[in-house]
């Protein structure tokens, strides 16, 4: 693949794999990508830490993806895919190789029949709150979820007793090879907070959802308000988060597994235990990622001293620690 660039070109090391590239952005011919060095991740991530993605881009189309794929793979660099950033704890050193944003890929498409074609970026709250003003049930669950399309899926994202796997009918992915194949919820072995792509080298760019129509409109868009006030007065939204930390165990909540030891409002350096919901931890205060995931482990500690469980995160940590 030919490169092009309109600035100088002036070499330089990468810290993380040796070899030597271009400093300045880096056009991909016959796309709108272009790829840029050092971007900084901190305010593209909830939690709003993390250091520079050592080479980023944000695809607008499947073929820009692609092609942004071929140009990491001929270089042998790593790819990191990067949604929505709410589900994301971003080392404090960055991230190494291609990270690909999906935030510029909202495409979206209701047909009569209930179902909904969203690109990987699209927001699902936006998703829930369109359906709903359809009379679309199915999807009144995920009007307070701050996540993307395509991160929902991987994670079977779900709240008040639902889930992506409910309604999900198809999923597009992307192999690093650069072929696209059409995945089924069984081939994707949902269960709770997780799904085979997660630890995947494949890339979500699309999924279809199956909701369902007629319903009564008033009915449907106060139960997805419900849900959206119900969210926002027991847990916080004040300042930044990426939302639940732990998965629930079989025996009970993990908040309330942590407020029963007492460690609401704990705090190290700039990341504090939500005091209004415990399986928060918020960036109360110019937090580094390697804060939060000390007190993630510390609270991991705690729990299985006093509890004698083992909580797993949902948060997934990118970059060395």
């Amino acid at each position: 693949m030919t490169l092009s660039s309109d600035a100088p070109r002036t070499e330089k090391r990468s810290f993380y794999t040796g070899q030597s590239f271009p400093r300045s952005p880096v056009h991909l011919p016959g796309t709108d990508c272009t790829i840029r060095p050092q971007i900084s991740l901190g305010k593209l991530t909830s939690f709003r830490v993390g250091g520079p993605a050592e080479w980023y881009v944000s695809p607008r189309s499947i073929e820009d993806m692609q092609a942004s794929l071929a140009w990491a793979q001929d270089r042998s660099l790593p790819v990191t895919l990067l949604g929505a950033g709410s589900n994301l704890l971003v080392s404090d050193r960055g991230i190494p190789g291609l990270t690909i944003a999906t935030r510029h890929l909202r495409h979206s498409q209701f047909t009569e029949d209930g179902l909904i074609t969203a690109s990987a970026g699209e927001p699902i709250a936006r998703l829930a709150w369109r359906a709903a003003k359809r009379g679309w049930q199915g999807m009144e669950w995920a009007v307070g979820i701050p996540g993307s399309m395509g991160g929902s899926v991987v994670m079977n994202a779900g709240a008040h007793r639902a889930c992506v796997a409910d309604s999900l009918v198809e999923v597009l992915v992307l192999n690093p090879n650069g072929s696209l194949d059409r995945l089924t919820p069984e081939e994707l072995d949902f269960s709770y907070r997780t799904s085979t792509l997660q630890g995947d080298n494949r890339l979500v760019v699309q999924a279809i959802l199956k909701l369902q129509p007629g319903g009564d409109r008033e009915e449907v868009m106060a139960q997805t308000n419900y849900n959206l006030q119900h969210r926002k007065s027991t847990q916080p939204y004040h300042l930044p988060s990426c939302g639940s930390v732990f998965r629930n165990p079989k025996s009970h909540a993990a908040g309330w597994l942590i407020e029963q030891l007492g460690l609401k409002g704990y705090q190290i350096g700039g990341a504090q235990i939500a005091r209004r919901h415990a399986n928060f931890i918020l960036n109360c205060d110019r937090a580094k990622a390697g804060d939060i995931l000390q007190l993630i482990q510390y609270v991991q500690e705690k729990v299985e001293q006093h509890w004698s469980l083992t909580l797993h995160p949902e948060v997934k940590l990118i970059g060395e620690f």
